[in-house]
């Protein structure tokens, strides 16, 4: 992915690695996996796809929370608060296709004249994008806001990565400056 602001396109990396590693990870496959049941009634290719996240979620549910697995209290602290992140991100993500879906119909424009405007050739990646598989890039993004006139503010997800904000906090951390919070 060009840009990744967002969760539901670290599903790539997830399928790449061939594991699921944390409950945010995973309350974000549960997501895609529920897209990917709609999207691949339109598309065979995501089946398969579908099929491969199912397999990685039964088995970070199986080593993770077995009867043999320790469930504590900050296991399911850390599950709760994955299950609201995940659920903040599938809401904005469903209020920014709303959006544009209305933006188009309002200037009579399909999914695929999108993305012809936006240079994506391939019928099923603007609906990737659209649906929040994939991620726009920032061009992407900025030509939308432009042609549809919808504020970058509903087009761009306020979320960081969990990874980029522990590199963040930890170079806070390094820096030693009390004025800094994040």
């Amino acid at each position: 992915m060009d840009l990744n602001m967002n969760t539901f396109s670290d599903i790539d990396k997830i399928l790449e690695s061939g594991q699921i590693s944390n409950e945010l990870d995973l309350e974000r496959a549960i997501i895609a996996d529920r897209k990917l049941r709609v999207l691949s009634k339109e598309n065979s290719k995501f089946s398969e796809i579908r099929k491969k996240l199912r397999a990685l979620i039964y088995n970070y549910e199986n080593e993770t929370w077995s009867t043999h697995s320790r469930i504590t209290e900050s296991k399911l602290r850390k599950s709760d608060e994955a299950e609201i992140i995940a659920n903040e991100e599938r809401i904005f993500f469903l209020q920014r296709k709303k959006l544009i879906r209305q933006k188009l119909n309002y200037f009579d424009l399909t999914q695929q004249d999108l993305g012809k405007i936006l240079g994506h050739q391939n019928k099923s990646y603007i609906s990737e994008l659209i649906n929040g598989i994939r991620s726009f890039t920032l061009k992407d993004l900025l030509i939308i806001s432009k042609l549809l006139g919808i504020k970058l503010n509903d087009l761009i997800p306020p979320f960081i990565s969990k990874s980029d904000q522990d590199k963040v906090l930890e170079a806070i951390e390094k820096m030693n400056n009390p004025k800094l919070n994040f």
